[in-house]
């Protein structure tokens, strides 16, 4: 997949994270969760500018996604701790963020998975490809991001929605 399909597949894995963000009144997380998620949806395709990393490969499995969850996580902890001396904070942001981070990186997965090319994302012989576009498909990458803009925005409204009917008991 290109950039906008990458873009459409990180707002829609990403979407029931921010509602629920939006509905327990953490608005500024689920934009910035939001923000983040886009911009690390494209961070598997480092393997293009890597001398001998083969494109799809490590960058593109579980275990990697694992592991911009566990610095996204961390970074989140810090950024927590700096804003607030509240620890429940700074451990809640690190899980947050992870949780963004390693979705954000299986979300491009999944999205490379439809193409014919596939993906081995265990790093093993285990190869998968559902073979519905290729990479450079406008219906593929518009339908992406086309389906990445509903999913956020229902997000937004729903989120939004509950939040005015829970925010009495919040």
């Amino acid at each position: 997949m290109h950039k906008k399909g990458h873009y459409g597949a990180a707002l829609t894995a990403y979407a029931p994270v921010g509602m629920g963000a939006l509905t327990l009144g953490f608005d500024v997380a689920a934009v910035g969760g939001g923000l983040i998620a886009v911009g690390l949806a494209m961070l598997p395709d480092v393997d293009m500018n890597l001398p001998n990393v083969a494109h799809r490969g490590p960058t593109h499995t579980v275990h990697f996604a694992l592991g911009v969850g566990a610095v996204t996580g961390v970074l989140g902890g810090v950024i927590g701790q700096a804003a607030t001396s509240q620890w429940l904070l700074a451990v809640g942001s690190g899980f947050y963020l992870a949780l963004v981070g390693g979705l954000t990186i299986g979300s491009h997965i999944a999205a490379d998975a439809l193409t014919p090319m596939g993906v081995t994302p265990f790093g093993d012989d285990r190869h998968y490809s559902y073979d519905l576009w290729n990479a450079d498909s406008v219906i593929g990458n518009y339908g992406l991001l086309a389906l990445g803009i509903i999913s956020a925005s229902g997000a937004i409204a729903i989120g939004s929605e509950i939040n005015v009917l829970l925010s009495p008991y919040l």
